[in-house]
C-alpha cells in the first residue's frame, strides 16, 4: 500500500514541479515587455513556491516507495501470520 501512495505522490509532485518549472522558464525566456531577467523576482516568488512544494511531494513519494519496498523485503507486509 505504501508503494501505491508513494507512486501517486511521486506523480502529483512531478506534475506540479514540472508545470510550474516550465511556466517559469517560458516567462524568463520569451521575448516581450514582461519577460526576461527583470522578471526574475516575480518568477522566483510565484513559480518557485509551487516548484519547491512539488519537488518536496515527489521526494516524499520516492521515500515512501523505498520504505514500502523495504517492508516487502523484510517480510513485514502481506504476511498472514
Amino acid at each position: 500500500m505504501k508503494e501505491t501512495w508513494g507512486g501517486l505522490l511521486l506523480a502529483v509532485g512531478i506534475l506540479i514541479a514540472g508545470g510550474s518549472g516550465l511556466c517559469s522558464m517560458a516567462v524568463l525566456f520569451t521575448p516581450g515587455e514582461y519577460s526576461g531577467w527583470k522578471m526574475w523576482p516575480t518568477v522566483a516568488l510565484v513559480g518557485g513556491i509551487p516548484f519547491a512544494v512539488g519537488t518536496a511531494i515527489a521526494l516524499g513519494g520516492r521515500a515512501l516507495i523505498r520504505s514500502g519496498r523495504g517492508d516487502v523485503r523484510n517480510g513485514e507486509e502481506g504476511s498472514s501470520e
